[in-house]
């Protein structure tokens, strides 16, 4: 009979098989797990699209590595740690995955990565955001591949401030990557030169934010900081128009905030909106030819997640087929050795401590009449360079940067 964690890692697979060949792959198969928001307020920004995007890499490299089979599976986490790691201790246990991929919410994330250490497999988080990943949390089996909270804060932070956009209050969302959000950005907000007027947290999920956005509202914050994700957010920016605190002066931002959600919500109630990504659909022609096949494929536009799982399943395929193998430490050190070009990052390299470092986008939502078409939504304000976006290396507190100096 069953466990629950083996029946709800039944999920959705993939698998195309090649012929044998001499390598030492173990099990005879490499075996991804893609471990996401199936069913939550995470769905769209990681979920069906974030399977769809390692599926896609796995058959543009040919489905197999070094003549192994790449098999892809993938199981619902329901944003909870116990049935997440549950999941995560089957799939290594008993389903001999080799790398579990996405992990979005950090509450996840963290427990995960700390297992896949134990097991002395991979990891490689796209949808979790917690800067601990890869900071006092960090891990020689975990890359941290599209962004972080640092980051996000990092890039709007500093450039709202500059512009005189200097008290800020949060809408925090009660949990590991809500704080660590919240703690960035108001660390990067008083190394500005700015002040934190004030700041309320919300449960998980939640669907009534007029208590807290009223408590903003009071602070007379000139930035209203939502330090908060997917459907937390959109519930969030919907019900500030509702309170016309945009209209009083406030200025919203967004601190984590995926083309999808822009797009649920239209240009109309997000425009002027300030926002942090790691990719954009439309930035040249090879962002633009990979998401118009993942909009064939899925029905929306790629997130920055969806996009960075596509780039990081092709780097660790190609590592294998590098050194013939997929055991784990041999794999994370060819990773790391091997810079990161391709659409979604260029000159992109893994640091010692997980973090993947790529220059990171700042972008302002347009207005309507200057959107051509439904997902031409954002315009380039700054590109951020990924030394200056990312935490500096000695700065996170990550064990392993100590160990190696």
């Amino acid at each position: 009979m069953k466990s629950a964690a083996a029946a709800l890692a039944a999920g959705l697979a993939f698998a195309v098989s090649g012929g044998a060949a001499n390598a030492q792959i173990s099990d005879d198969v490499v075996k991804i797990g893609v471990l996401t928001d199936m069913s939550s307020l995470y769905a769209d920004a990681t979920g069906k699209g974030s399977l769809a995007a390692v599926q896609m890499a796995v058959a543009d490299y040919g489905a197999k590595v070094k003549g192994k089979p790449v098999e892809v599976i993938a199981a619902d986490h329901q944003n909870k740690p116990d049935i997440g790691v549950g999941i995560a201790r089957n799939w290594y246990d008993n389903e001999k995955v080799d790398a579990i991929f996405d992990v979005p919410t950090s509450s996840v994330a963290l427990p995960v990565s700390a297992l896949t250490r134990e097991k002395n497999r991979i990891n490689i988080n796209s949808g979790g955001g917690s800067s601990d990943i890869t900071g006092v949390a960090c891990s020689p089996n975990t890359v941290h591949w599209t962004y972080d909270t640092y980051a996000l804060s990092n890039v709007a932070g500093r450039a709202m401030v500059k512009r005189g956009e200097d008290t800020w209050f949060f809408v925090t969302a009660d949990y590991a990557f809500g704080m660590a959000l919240e703690r960035d950005a108001a660390n990067v907000v008083k190394e500005s030169g700015g002040k934190v007027l004030g700041d309320v947290r919300h449960p998980l999920n939640s669907s009534d934010f007029s208590s807290f956005l009223l408590q903003a509202q009071a602070s007379k914050a000139k930035v209203v900081a939502l330090a908060n994700a997917g459907g937390d957010t959109t519930n969030a920016l919907k019900q500030a128009a509702e309170f016309g605190i945009t209209q009083g002066g406030q200025k919203m931002i967004a601190l984590l905030q995926e083309i999808t959600d822009t797009h649920a919500l239209g240009a109309k109630a997000t425009q002027g909106l300030i926002v942090t990504d790691a990719f954009y659909w439309d930035m040249n022609d090879e962002t633009r030819a990979f998401s118009k096949r993942f909009m064939e494929k899925v029905g929306h536009m790629p997130t920055m997640i969806q996009a960075g799982l596509y780039s990081a399943t092709m780097h660790y395929l190609k590592a294998i087929e590098a050194i013939g193998t997929d055991e784990a430490p041999k794999v994370m050190e060819q990773m790391r050795a091997t810079p990161v070009n391709d659409f979604f990052a260029r000159n992109g390299k893994i640091r010692i401590d997980g973090r993947m470092v790529h220059d990171m986008y700042l972008f302002e939502v347009k207005k309507p009449e200057e959107s051509k078409g439904e997902w031409d939504l954002y315009k380039l304000i700054a590109t951020v360079p990924g030394d200056e976006a990312f935490r500096p290396l000695d700065k996170g507190g990550c064990p392993l940067v100590k160990a190696s100096n």
